[in-house]
């Protein structure tokens, strides 16, 4: 039994209900009991001073690839869920791209249980579309729904064959589920190491071009519409991507969107002379799409932040440019860098906290991103004007290959807590 813990002077913030107000909130047996002003002071709990934080839910990420089971020199649950509670977050789902890949029902359940083992993250499983995420055999759906798969994705590989994505969807809509794609047109963009244009013909580094997500994601709405299935794309990253988005959703398609923070705050200047740790998949792109991203993200039509956690070690990013592997960790700079945009006035503070709580959680059908009397006591407290300087070498969690290295963030995660346990800070 955990005493009563009673946070005090906070800046009570949960968008899911629209609060937004000083007060305290009580947590009992692991779930908030109570919130507002005046509670009192219980017998025993133990206080914790929030000195005008915000403490909100704890963060809701819908797109983490682990490392585990497969790739431990990268990343390990462990050293994941570490990154995780610094960075505010208590619930992710986890990419099916480990080896072997989440094919099969019994991986989904043995990462959900891995998950409780930590005590300081839930992990929702997704499902392979394919088996063994390559792109050619549909993987059992309806098993690893069973088994508490929440959606279904090939990770960061494209679910390339049309009719493939057609029987994909029709599948997944007859269980209610939601395929999540990696929306890159695989013959436009293999081979591909940076943003198609003149900065990548200047590198001579072969390029992507925007296009190759925007066709993509031309191609799967039409199959949305043809199918009747929920679709759902991860990390846009171009304006004419968003620009269908956007009409598919006054269409009244299920078709729903996330980004990551890398393609609203940098741009492909960031690779500078070759700099692999923002070499990224999909590539970053030109200034005007980084814009287009963020009034996606201020005018709705993206629906979640998600970090897109790509542990590499030092040995995948010391390679030349074209043969490093893509990929940039996010756990421990998820809020501030998305705070970034509060501060810079595109986004108010209640609808950048509801894309990373409980936008991500409805998308995912998870009980998470809320404070609501009798909801698990899953908290963030963070300080939005906090600075401090994002560090590779230093950063919680054991991959190191951020695309911020060396960038100044307001907004410091003070503490975490899972179902009412302290797990940072």
């Amino acid at each position: 039994m955990h005493p009563d813990l009673l946070f005090i002077s906070a800046r009570l913030l949960d968008p899911a209900a629209g609060l937004d107000e000083p007060g305290d909130l009580l947590v009992r047996d692991g779930r908030i009991a109570d919130f507002g002003r005046d509670l009192g002071r219980p017998d025993g709990a133990e206080t914790i001073a929030c000195d005008g934080g915000v403490l909100c839910p704890g963060l809701v990420d819908m797109r983490v690839s682990l490392g585990e089971p497969g790739f431990e020199y990268r990343e390990t649950i462990a050293s994941a869920a570490a990154a995780a509670a610094a960075g505010g977050i208590t619930t992710l789902a986890a990419l099916p791209d480990g080896r072997p890949a989440s094919d099969d029902p019994a991986l989904v359940r043995l990462l959900r249980a891995r998950g409780e083992e930590t005590g300081s993250l839930s992990i929702l499983p997704y499902g392979a579309v394919t088996r063994a995420c390559r792109g050619e055999e549909m993987a059992e759906l309806g098993l690893l729904r069973e088994a508490g798969a929440v959606a279904f994705t090939d990770g960061g590989r494209a679910i390339g064959p049309a009719r493939l994505m057609r029987l994909a969807l029709s599948y997944a809509r007859g269980f209610g589920a939601t395929i999540v794609q990696h929306p890159e047109d695989p013959s436009l963009s293999d081979g591909g190491a940076a943003n198609e244009g003149a900065l990548a013909t200047r590198l001579g580094l072969p390029g992507i071009p925007a296009a190759a997500e925007a066709m993509m994601v031309a191609r799967d709405i039409r199959l949305a519409r043809l199918t009747g299935g929920a679709l759902h794309f991860a990390h846009l990253s171009t304006a004419e991507a968003l620009d269908l988005v956007r009409a598919a959703k006054r269409d009244g398609l299920a078709v729903t969107c996330d980004t990551a923070p890398p393609y609203f705050d940098l741009n492909e200047t960031a690779i500078g002379e070759f700099r692999t740790y923002a070499k990224l998949s999909p590539p970053l792109r030109a200034e005007e799409d980084r814009q287009a991203v963020a009034a996606a993200l201020a005018d709705g039509t993206i629906d979640a932040i998600a970090s897109d956690h790509q542990p590499r070690d030092a040995d995948d990013k010391r390679q030349p440019f074209a043969q490093a592997s893509p990929g940039g960790t996010g756990l421990a700079t998820l809020l501030a860098v998305t705070l970034a945009q509060v501060h810079g006035g595109t986004l108010g503070l209640g609808h950048a906290i509801a894309l990373l709580t409980c936008r991500p959680a409805a998308l995912l059908g998870a009980d998470a991103g809320r404070l609501a009397k009798g909801a698990p006591a899953d908290l963030c407290l963070f300080h939005p004007d906090r600075i401090w300087q994002v560090a590779a070498g230093e950063l919680p969690g054991k991959a190191q290959n951020t695309p911020f290295d060396g960038r100044a963030l307001e907004g410091r995660v003070l503490g975490t807590w899972k179902t009412g346990r302290r797990v940072f800070g």
